[in-house]
């Protein structure tokens, strides 16, 4: 999506919002007007559904004249314009029989979603097909009135009932025998009422928003269209079975109220519509259950945002998959695009740091918490029974600490210009969660020109979406090494980097989740950036440090063509050479320095070994291909220290980072052009 200049002054440069894709076009013109679209496809106007729902997150990058309040209501008008071209254009004339036929099937669903019906009960039995098991879940989500509501989701192993009434809320978990309850206010923003509940639940970010608008309508008819035109659905039989490109059928009995789908061959569900609610029982009633207060705001924000994001993740929008590549600068600061992946340059101290880093990444650190603090917090608490967010703080409180002054000084910073709340800056900074990942480093004879190549695999949670937040920054902290962090918006610790003294570090999870009582790993990870010159000086950081849980590196020198492997929990430490013969590790290879467990350690060794002596750029970032890397390979990156470049592959949200280009970075290019550029900004 380009956003063209405009000028007041000049009517015949009037604003427009163009998305093209091969044998679709369509305009939305921002006057004030309604939008103008010409589509030579009926997809044109889902394509404007998704356009509008993003329109207003794309508001920074469009003119200043054009208001907030008037892009709101382009936005509305663009959709219920669209929505209109699709009843009029989506289906042909010939099966306008058919769509009545399903929108009169859809009706009572569709009032139950649009929140027309203002009490009813929808029961859910639902298999999924997962490695050859049946997963069940029952589901049940009884509305009340326009503030309470029941819901409740059981499996054999986890379970979650939440009761919502005007005046509090609970959420309880019968598998635990916990109950969190809270009663006040709710923030208006993130609250759980079912009046306007899709609202806020769906956001640009996910292309459910798309048809939420239609949904909104209230009008089946405008769903049914949609169905027969876009999705191709058409009647197997009289009335009641329907297909959706040959794999997805729906089963409606006689009143539309009970509902069959089909997925393939791997889910199943049937949905039941009652009319008739049960009474409502007291929120506040939980025999023999542990209740745990909260403040009502942190409760229904947490299911909120957590619910918000988990759909973004299941179902992102372009705002998301094809962000808009645009440039930045703020004082100390600059977001930049180098092919297709996002850097952001930081010089200054470390409260100028942190204020640029919100000020340039505000949204996607926003989504890297929300993915870390409410969507895998919540899954978290279903799992645990505990507040996910307590057990953060506990944490937090015993790491503090350990943290220099200074890296509490940026977040503080960082907070601040996002308008985060302290305390959750600070938290969301020691995510204690275990890695699984592979690393290696491998010179000499064992290489084509006998450079140090420095592998690092992170497998991390790509299911939480943190490759939303992906970001390579370029830091010059004042009186310390300027260093390279691959890591994520919101997060100024660091899991993989190399500095300007050709010093690069990787990091890789072990065990012992809970031994707080140190250093955190992403602290001691940037402290060796800002703070060494040489390995030897990594090494005693490490030894001379209080350290948490269990942890593996690679450390390496691009200097000295020299490298270590690292094995440190609280009480030990262990260094392994390269070579060296470790009953963890395998019989030594020479040169080599090969880390990770299982099979992925058996295959990292039969490739370094096959390619022994002709590896070169191409040949390591095979290495690290799948299965070496996991399903869950969040990040790739590639040290040559010797030459002060690296290279980085960012997962998606279809594929690991291990299926997607490389992009190399120059660390000392990348330093003078942001010296330049501040040098340039401070003459008069």
């Amino acid at each position: 999506m380009d956003c063209h200049r405009y000028s007041p002054g000049k009517k015949t440069q009037n604003p427009a919002i163009f998305a093209e894709k091969p044998h679709r076009i369509f305009t939305v013109s921002l006057d004030a007007k309604p939008p103008a679209i010409s589509a030579s496809r009926p997809h044109a106007a889902a394509d404007v559904l998704q356009s509008s729902a993003s329109l207003c997150d794309n508001a920074c990058h469009l003119p200043p004249s054009i208001t907030k309040y008037r892009l709101n209501m382009i936005a509305i008008r663009s959709r219920a314009f669209a929505v209109s071209l699709l009843v009029v254009t989506v289906a042909p004339v010939h099966a306008e029989n058919t769509a009545a036929r399903l929108g009169d099937n859809l009706q009572p669903l569709i009032s139950c979603l649009s929140g027309n019906a203002k009490s009813f009960s929808i029961s859910a039995d639902i298999d999924v097909h997962i490695d050859g098991q049946v997963q069940h879940v029952d589901g049940r989500l009884v509305r009340f009135d326009d503030q309470s509501f029941d819901l409740d989701l059981i499996h054999s192993d986890y379970s979650v009932r939440i009761r919502r009434r005007a005046e509090s809320t609970a959420f309880a978990l019968p598998h635990h025998q916990t109950v969190f309850l809270s009663a006040g206010d709710a923030d208006p923003r993130d609250q759980l009422s079912p009046r306007g509940i899709t609202d806020r639940l769906l956001g640009s970010g996910s292309k459910l928003s798309t048809y939420a608008a239609m949904i909104q309508q209230s009008d089946a008819s405008v769903v049914a269209q949609m169905l027969t035109g876009l999705l191709k659905a058409d009647s197997s039989d009289k009335r009641q079975t329907w297909t959706l490109n040959n794999e997805t059928s729906i089963i409606f009995d006689n009143s539309g109220k009970q509902i069959t789908i089909h997925v393939g061959d791997h889910y199943h569900g049937t949905l039941k519509i009652d009319d008739n609610v049960p009474e409502m029982p007291n929120a506040g009633e939980w025999p023999g259950f542990k209740q745990v207060s909260l403040q009502r705001m942190e409760l229904e924000r947490s299911i909120a945002r957590g619910t918000r994001r988990a759909l973004e993740i299941i179902a992102p929008s372009r705002l998301l998959t094809s962000p808009l590549q645009k440039a930045k600068t703020v004082p100390a600061g600059e977001l930049r695009w180098i092919d297709g992946q996002r850097v952001v340059l930081l010089k200054g101290s470390p409260e100028q740091i942190g204020d640029a880093h919100g000020r340039l990444l505000a949204a996607e650190s926003q989504r890297c918490i929300d993915s870390v603090l409410y969507t895998f917090g919540t899954v978290n608490t279903v799992r645990t029974g505990r507040w996910f967010r307590h057990d953060l703080d506990a944490a937090y409180a015993r790491l503090a600490a350990h943290i220099p002054d200074d890296h509490k000084r940026e977040t503080l910073a960082f907070a601040k210009a996002i308008n985060l709340d302290p305390s959750t800056a600070h938290a969301i900074n020691v995510f204690p969660e275990l890695f699984h990942c592979s690393g290696f480093a491998v010179s000499d004879a064992a290489t084509k020109d006998g450079k140090l190549y420095h592998g690092r695999v992170l497998d991390y949670m790509t299911t939480i979406g943190l490759q939303d937040a992906a970001t390579t920054f370029i830091i010059a902290v004042d009186g310390k090494h300027a260093f390279a962090n691959i890591g994520y918006a919101g997060f100024i610790g660091s899991v993989s980097g190399m500095n300007d003294q050709a010093i690069s570090l990787g990091e890789m999870g072990g065990h012992g989740e809970g031994q707080w009582d140190g250093v955190p790993m992403a602290t001691l990870m940037r402290r060796a950036l800002e703070e060494c010159s040489t390995l030897d000086q990594v090494m005693t950081l490490w030894q001379d440090s209080p350290r948490t849980c269990e942890y593996y590196y690679v450390f390496a020198d691009g200097k000295t063509n020299q490298a270590v492997g690292v094995a440190a929990d609280p009480k030990s430490i262990e260094f392994i050479q390269p070579g060296q013969t470790d009953p963890r590790l395998g019989e030594g290879i020479p040169n080599v320095l090969a880390l990770s467990s299982g099979s992925r350690l058996e295959t990292l060794r039969e490739r370094i070994q096959q390619r022994y002596g002709e590896i070169d750029v191409e040949a390591a970032q095979w290495l690290m291909s799948r299965p070496v890397a996991m399903k869950s390979n969040l990040h790739n990156v590639l040290f040559v220290p010797a030459d002060g470049v690296f290279y980085v592959a960012n997962a998606t949200h279809k594929a690991p980072a291990a299926e997607q280009p490389y992009v190399k970075f120059d660390l000392a290019e990348l330093l003078q052009s942001m010296a330049t550029r501040q040098q340039e900004d401070s003459q008069p």
